[in-house]
């Protein structure tokens, strides 16, 4: 018998090779199982692979005495069952990726890289002589440290746990280096069963419906694929909790998919309180160990709760009961590289292939799975009011035609507009005098994202892409100010005259976070101008950056008092902040006009999520959304009747119109150096499309970004109404038309399901 293996090499194929010579005469010789890793010579190279078939000497398309040997095998058992096998051929044939990649994909680096696997973990414990007294007064922060360790008793406590109370590495080395504590590997025990931390709350008839249906599917082993529609503030997390409860009573794993890492930490928490169990965060912020620990923790059974973005669904689970992807309409859950996959569908997949029921969950759901609900495949349990006496918030538009935007005055007595109109600045102020928390959504960070020559019109923009360079500055730390390009990274000082025509004329212009903040810093944090000081807390990837930053503002937000929240899109995913009680929308409503047809639904999604975050306690919410466009059809359809009706409006337009989810598409990208060389290969890839294939062929044309990092971007677009003919049209096309000459040193690339284009 030979091996086929799969290998991490950009070729549809796996590879057949031989037992060693020495190993093969033996009359014991056992093959490595499917499943395992092996170690082969592949060219000039070794790399390690995954066995996936056990075949005949006879089936070979290579001669055997031309087949070459493995080296070792590194695993005596299989790192990947059957399922996970079966779900790496699902992912290659349904998303046109080389096996041996999507296997490169799911695996951890160090898995891939052949290291070992064993369940060695890092405790630590402080050494029987030692006593309070050893530590100098001074030393307050290491005698932190000591105590929170002094509280595991002698046995002392796993790394990973006291990193999770907070301790840091550090510390625990520095300790370690004085001689006070002292660090032990032990293989790890099972986890003790899933107990109740604390009593579930009462639920509405409409979450104990939902919870009942999930514990139904599970208790049947039956695949159910449930939308949990739920407004914002509905309970849909006691809902998660009570049908979790059930599974993991069973003894089962649960796997919560989150779309943001800064979730997981918050997320950990609620569950945490729930539940006394193993619970493992699973996110790109991991350094490889953790990665591969959390990894083999999945496989192993030790993980009873597993809280995850969205690589979380390409794990291997010894025993999985339920999944739940929370926010499940988020655009974060599609991979825009690589493998390009969306864990959602992934997510359903899997339950279908472990009978296992799965819940997507959001206020907001997208029109694809609206579009299953209707054709039967997806079950739709409603949350139509908020727990207790909470009210959805109020939405109210403020015509920024009619209404000046608020002026203010520099020290040098410049006047310059901060970008909301005095009703707006009226309502925050009010609010804030009445003890509460204002939100401000403005989708753009940095200072601001054009820097304009008012003497000729010259703009900065990247040299690398096609797109303006963002303004980063700062009137408290003026020396460190630069433009930025958020595609590339490309980097430059800011000029201090234009240069095209030398004149010093250079503004500033548009707004970003940095300067919203800076402009309600003026307004409401300086004691010339506001009696009463409130903080104002920038929410974006730049002030959360920092390892642990996103969890000192939310503890900070979390405290209770007045303050004025400036976020990003990062802060309308799941996040709870009682004490907001005002959302403000100075922009929000400028995606209606973009050219993407998909752009009002991510836009009233968007718009939704933001509104949610106000009036989640017992207090009443109201949203504000400043416009310059007050009667757009969509807008007053989203803010009179709700997202629902709105979403089912835009089904009907996508339906009359031939678009997703009414077709089912794929775009091809190619990158080059040139443009020209781009369009070439699609329109060859365009003339060697099978005879009659009935699909509509759009371009080729200019990517929405044509250059970006000093390549050029061309794309394709195939629309099939009937998703298996588009699929049998890729099956024979895409492969061979990556051997076209005109792709040479090009790269392209196939997205099935693209979320943009």
């Amino acid at each position: 018998m030979l091996l086929q293996v799969a290998l991490p090499v950009p070729l549809y194929r796996v590879f057949d090779y031989r037992l060693p010579t020495a190993i093969e005469a033996l009359s014991d010789a056992v093959l490595p199982a499917v499943g395992c890793r092996v170690e082969v010579p592949f060219g000039r190279q070794t790399l390690i692979g995954i066995v996936v078939a056990h075949i005949a000497k006879t089936s070979s398309n290579v001669p055997v005495n031309k087949l070459k040997s493995i080296n070792r095998c590194l695993d005596a058992t299989p790192i990947l069952d059957a399922h996970m096998l079966k779900l790496a051929h699902w992912l290659a044939g349904y998303y046109h990726y080389p096996l041996g990649d999507v296997l490169a994909v799911i695996l951890p680096s160090l898995v891939r890289q052949g290291k070992p696997l064993d369940l060695l973990i890092t405790h630590w414990r402080i050494l029987p002589h030692v006593t309070d007294d050893d530590f100098h007064p001074n030393a307050k922060k290491q005698k932190q440290q000591f105590d929170m360790l002094k509280l595991h008793g002698e046995r002392g406590a796993s790394e990973d746990v006291l990193l999770l109370e907070g301790m840091e590495r550090a510390f625990l080395k520095t300790l370690e280096d004085k001689g006070l504590i002292e660090r032990y590997i032990e293989p790890k025990q099972a986890p003790a069963p899933v107990k109740l931390a604390k009593l579930p709350l009462d639920m509405n008839a409409e979450q104990q419906q939902a919870v009942n249906a999930i514990i139904a599917a599970h208790e049947a082993h039956h695949y159910t694929g449930f939308l949990l529609n739920g407004i914002t503030g509905s309970g849909k997390t006691e809902v998660y909790l009570q049908a979790m409860q059930q599974v993991l009573e069973a003894g089962k794993q649960v796997l919560i998919l989150v779309p943001e890492i800064g979730l997981t930490p918050q997320t950990r928490a609620r569950f945490a309180s729930r539940f006394a169990a193993h619970i493992v965060l699973l996110h790109s912020g991991m350094n490889n160990t953790h990665r591969l620990q959390g990894w083999q923790d999945c496989r192993t059974g030790h993980a009873q709760i597993v809280i995850g973005t969205r690589s979380a669904v390409l794990y291997p689970f010894k025993d999985l009961g339920l999944i739940i992807v929370d926010e499940a309409h988020d655009g974060s859950y599609k991979q825009q590289d690589t493998l390009r996959y969306h864990a959602a569908d992934v997510a359903l997949y899997r339950g279908l292939q472990q009978h296992i029921p799965v819940v997507l969950g959001t206020a907001t759901p997208s029109l694809e799975h609206l579009k299953l609900v209707a054709d039967g495949k997806l079950v739709e349990r409603r949350l139509l009011t908020r727990p207790g006496n909470a009210k959805p918030a109020t939405m109210q538009l403020i015509d920024a035609r009619l209404q000046s935007t608020h002026q203010q005055t520099t020290d040098d007595g410049a006047r310059y507009d901060t970008g909301l109109t005095d009703a707006m600045i009226g309502a925050i102020r009010q609010t804030l005098e009445a003890g509460d928390q204002v939100l401000i959504f403005l989708n753009r960070r940095g200072y601001a994202p054009v820097l304009l020559c008012q003497a000729c019109g010259w703009q900065a923009d990247c040299p690398r892409c096609d797109a303006h360079l963002t303004v980063h500055y700062s009137r408290q730390n003026r020396q460190n100010a630069y433009l930025k390009c958020h595609h590339c990274d490309w980097q430059a000082y800011i000029p201090t005259v234009c240069p095209d025509c030398g004149s010093p004329n250079l503004d500033a212009k548009g707004m970003g976070t940095t300067r919203l903040s800076e402009n309600l810093h003026a307004i409401f944090a300086n004691p010339q101008t506001s009696k009463q000081i409130y903080p104002i807390i920038q929410i974006d990837r730049d002030t959360t950056r920092r390892k642990d930053s996103w969890e000192r503002i939310y503890q900070r937000i979390n405290q209770g008092a007045p303050a004025i929240l400036v976020g990003t899109q990062m802060v309308a995913k799941g996040h709870h902040f009682p004490n907001v009680t005002l959302v403000c929308m100075p922009n929000a409503d400028r995606g209606f006009l973009s050219a993407d047809f998909r752009s009002p639904e991510h836009t009233a999604q968007l718009m939704i999520q933001v509104a949610g975050r106000a009036g989640r306690g017992d207090k009443a919410g109201r949203v504000l959304i400043q416009t310059l466009q007050p009667d757009n059809e969509l807008l007053l359809k989203l803010v009179k009747d709700g997202y629902l009706s709105f979403a089912h409006e835009l089904l009907q337009e996508r339906k009359m119109m031939g678009l997703p989810p009414y077709s089912h598409a794929a775009l091809i990208r190619c990158e080059g150096k040139t443009l020209a060389a781009t369009v070439q290969a699609l329109k060859d890839a365009i003339a060697n499309l099978p005879q009659g294939h009935n699909l509509a062929v759009l371009g080729p044309i200019d990517a929405p970004m044509s250059k970006k990092n000093s390549r050029y971007h061309s794309q394709l677009l195939l629309l099939a109404k009937d998703r298996r003919q588009l699929h049998q049209v890729l099956n024979q096309w895409w492969q061979p038309i990556l051997a076209l000459p005109s792709t040479k040193y090009l790269k392209l690339t196939l997205d099935i399901d693209p979320i943009g284009w």
